[in-house]
Parts: structure tokens; C-alpha cells; sequence
């Protein structure tokens, strides 16, 4: 059983900033990579942002720039700073994590709202 918790979305005006945070628990070992996802309304998830367990980061064209995904391997958790940000980065973020044997874990969502 693997879990996942996402933590710090909410409503922030455009331009500003929010961290999220992903912490995976349970029956895991040799993560391969954890990732950012988010799905806004009338709209297929997308990917945000992954992280290696080597370190090496991928990012959607969109929020290149702005966005940053980090990794603490020893806590298990990931992170996403979300910087100048726009109306149209609103949606629910989903933490995924992938392990060995292309089994994928996904938490419960947290919604990121930016308005003014």
C-alpha cells in the first residue's frame, strides 16, 4: 500500500506564488521518479513537472521558468514552487509517484485557484 498526501494549494492572485508539497508513505522502496499533474475543469491532466530519482527535472513548455520541482529522496517527498503565476495555471495538482514494475501511485489532489 502506497500513499500520497499533497499539501499547500489554495487561492492566490495572479503573479503571486505557492508551494505544494508531496509526501509518499508506505510499502515503498527505489522510487524512480515522482511528478506534478494537474487537471483543470473540461480539460485532460496534463503533466506539470518530474523529478528523477537521479535528479534530472522535466517540465511542461508552459510553466517552464516559473515553476520548480524538487526532490528530498530521503523523506520521500517532492515539492513544486509555483512562481508568477497565471489564471490559467488554476486546476487540481495531483503528486504521482512511479515505482519499479510501471506501478504508479497517485495522491488525492490539491486545488491551486489564481484570481484576482
Amino acid at each position: 500500500q502506497v500513499q500520497l498526501v499533497e499539501s499547500g494549494g489554495g487561492l492566490v492572485q495572479p503573479g503571486g506564488s505557492l508551494r505544494l508539497s508531496c509526501v509518499a508513505s508506505g510499502n515503498i522502496f527505489n522510487i524512480i521518479s515522482m511528478g506534478w499533474y494537474r487537471q483543470a475543469p473540461g480539460k485532460q491532466r496534463e503533466l506539470v513537472a518530474t523529478i528523477s530519482s537521479g535528479g534530472t527535472t522535466n517540465y511542461a513548455d508552459s510553466v517552464k521558468g516559473r515553476f520548480a520541482i524538487s526532490r528530498d529522496s530521503a523523506k520521500n517527498t517532492a515539492t513544486l514552487q509555483m512562481n508568477s503565476l497565471k489564471p490559467e495555471d488554476t486546476a487540481v495538482y495531483y503528486c504521482r509517484t512511479a515505482l519499479p514494475g510501471f506501478r504508479y501511485y497517485w495522491g488525492q489532489g490539491t486545488q491551486v485557484t489564481v484570481s484576482s
